[in-house]
């Protein structure tokens, strides 16, 4: 058994958890904020058996797009922070984290 752990954004986990659940997989949600630009993430657990792995990363890269965004930026100087012209990067898609499990129960 496995536990995939999924750091989606959080415009496209809506749609990702629709998907998981179609297919029947349990997910569980929990909200995040992302390191590099403070955006709301959100982690996905899924438990999953081996063969089922492929399947789920396939529903989540169907699911989780990348797209290109401004953001603000801002100088430091020596005469203090000084705004300037935004930087375009690229957010979303998927992190995946895949865990083996020792031991499964449900209470």
């Amino acid at each position: 058994m496995k536990l995939i752990i999924a750091i989606v954004a959080n415009d496209d986990c809506p749609a990702l958890m629709k998907g998981l659940v179609k297919s029947k997989n349990n997910v569980t949600k929990l909200a995040s904020s992302g390191g590099f630009l403070k955006r709301g993430n959100t982690t996905l657990m899924i438990g999953a058996k081996d063969e089922e792995v492929d399947h789920i990363i396939k529903i989540i890269a169907e699911h989780s797009r990348t797209r290109n965004e401004l953001v603000p930026s801002s100088v430091i100087s020596e005469f203090g922070i000084m705004p300037s012209a935004p930087l375009e990067v690229t957010v979303g898609g998927a992190t995946i984290f895949i865990l083996d499990v020792v031991d499964f129960m449900k209470i």
